[in-house]
Parts: structure tokens; sequence; C-alpha cells
């Protein structure tokens, strides 16, 4: 096997079309990414026809873009790797069927990843220092999950989320308020404006499972209270519903971060995915390290959302362990975080 592994990776699992150029699952040659949120904007969310169609129209853009801007060829390419699932299956599927086209034509190994393992080898890109054990939050649009990292690829799930993800309660609270998609920036936006403590939204906790999350008790606890305001005809301050909501989020993935970290005596913990760009969850999630003495990752803003570079890192490390996938690969729209 080459010193110098190169991975051309390619992620289409929701609205972002993207290609990178890995080099030994750290070094990011290439990372680019064409995102569609102008276009859903227009329909308040993520339509995935419309998705599908973007992705066929932009995926051998983005592939040649990835190799141009790493001055690689694909004959120095060792793999080719794609997101096979979760996520939309059409958006999957056009990934999916370039990179098998890509890889087949070049003569190169197919390697899938899993989208999750893709957001939690993110932290590897800017962390050198960074190897398992460790355990990493992954909340994200439609993710939630708080995951045990024993090895490279092997995977121990402690919690997910019991309905909506993180990142889907952000999307409905936002469009409750009238701020529009995508959520989570503009809830953060808004909420630098507001008082967290202005108004006592729950924060669920699964009395069966400890580290599982529940936001739809917090999502209709929000709507509750708009729909209560205008029955009486009261103002309602918006900044303080968002900084109220985001509060609560927060103080539920930090708590469950945290008692999981303390219960399997791990003293690296990390955060991944787009909910993970968040400033206030980050810091109070870093906060809260710091002060029981736990080493903290995260990525970097472009690393934290949909992309390419994550993918190729994570990658790298399965193409080492010598997993490769045959042209039977297909899109997984619920797969699974295997491993163990």
């Amino acid at each position: 096997m080459n010193t110098q592994i190169k991975i051309l990776a390619i992620e289409s699992s929701c609205d972002e079309t993207a290609a990178a150029v890995v080099q030994n699952g750290r070094e990011v040659l290439s990372n680019v990414i064409y995102s569609q949120i102008e276009l859903h904007k227009l329909y308040g969310g993520v339509v995935p026809e419309i998705a599908s169609r973007k992705h066929i129209e932009k995926i051998n853009q983005v592939i040649r873009e990835a190799l141009a801007q790493a001055d690689t060829s694909l004959e120095q390419i060792d793999a080719v790797a794609v997101t096979y699932g979760p996520g939309l299956v059409g958006a999957l599927l056009v990934g999916v069927a370039a990179a098998k086209a890509v890889a087949f034509a070049a003569g190169k190994p197919l390697v899938g990843v899993h989208h999750i393992e893709g957001h939690i080898s993110a932290n590897y890109i800017e962390h050198p220092d960074l190897e398992p054990p460790f355990l990493c939050l992954v909340a994200s649009g439609g993710h939630t999950h708080l995951v045990k990292v024993t090895d490279y690829g092997h995977y121990q799930i402690l919690g997910q989320t019991r309905d909506d993800a993180a990142g889907e309660a952000f999307d409905k609270v936002a469009r409750a308020i009238g701020l529009g998609y995508p959520g989570g920036p503009k809830i953060e936006k808004l909420a630098k404006e507001g008082n967290p403590d202005a108004i006592d939204f729950p924060r669920a906790k699964m009395a069966d499972s400890p580290y599982d999350f529940s936001f739809s008790g917090l999502k209709s606890a929000v709507l509750n209270y708009l729909n209560g305001a205008a029955m009486k005809n009261e103002a309602v301050n918006k900044a303080d519903v968002a900084a109220s909501f985001q509060k609560a989020v927060s103080d539920v993935l930090v708590q469950n971060l945290i008692s999981g970290a303390q219960a399997c005596q791990m003293n690296q913990v990390a955060i991944a995915g787009g909910v993970a760009s968040n400033q206030t969850i980050r810091k109070a999630a870093e906060r809260a390290c710091l002060e029981r003495g736990f080493r903290f990752y995260y990525p970097s803003p472009v690393f934290c959302t949909d992309n390419a570079a994550m993918i190729g890192a994570a990658a790298y490390y399965e193409y080492r362990a010598g997993v490769t996938h045959d042209w039977s690969l297909n899109a997984v729209p619920n797969l699974k975080l295997g491993g163990s």
C-alpha cells in the first residue's frame, strides 16, 4: 500500500453536492461544496426531488473541480469513496452512481461510507492528536447520536434521538417564529438578542435510556407558547423564544455528552455535525469539558455541515483496514451505524 494514500470522496446525502481529495485521512487537498440552500429556502425546507435533480446537474462539475484544485488526476487516486447512507434516497443514489462510474472507469477500489461516520471523522482533519477511543456527539439536521468511538471504523451508539433530531427541531421552531430556512443559523443569530432564561422550556430525559434524546416535546412546548400568546393577543419576544429554546437544546446535548463521557471513563470528547457549528452549544460543551479536565475537539464550521472531506477522512481508515465494496453497492436511506 502506498505511503501517501489519496482518496476522491463524494457526498450527496441531502442538499449539498460535494467532492474532495483527502490524503492520508487528515490532509485535505481540496473540498468543493455546491450548496442548494438558496433554492430550498423558497419551500421552507429541503424538497427531495429537487435536491436529487440538482445533484445530477452538479455532481460531475464538483468532481472535476475537486481533482483540479488538488492538482490530482484519477490515475493518482488510490480509491473512490462515497456516502451511501443514511440520507435522502434519491440524493444518495446520485452520489453512489457517480462514484461507481468513476471507480469503474479509473480501475480504482470503491469505499462506501456511513454519513455519521463521516461527521465523526471530520474531527481527524484538524486535530492530528485525536485518536480513538473517544466519545462523540453528532448533531445535524437529521441525526442526533451519542457515539463511543472504540477504534477507527468501530462504534458503539450510547444514545440517539427518539423523535426529532436537534437540527429538525431548530428548523421547525425557526419556521414557527417566522425566521425561515435554514433554522439553525437564523435562531442562533436571533438568540444573541434574547434572554436564554426568559422562558422555561422543558428538557426531556429518558428514564429507560439515559443517553437518548427527545426534542419533540420541546418543539411542541415552543409551539404551544406561541399559540397561547396569539390566543391571548399577547406580544411575543421572538429573541427570547429563540434564546430560551436554544438553551434548552444545549442543556440536553451537553448533559448527555458529559454524563456519557463520565460513564465510559472517556477523557476525550468531540462534537460534530451542523449543530456543532452553533457557537452557544459548542462553548457550553467546551466549558463543561474544561471543568472536568476532558480534552475537547470540534471541527471548523466548513467541516461541520455536509462535506466530502469528512467522507474522505473516514474512507481512509476503512480502506487501510481492507474495507472496499463491489459494484452492487446501493443507497441505504436508513443505514445503521455499524461496528463495535
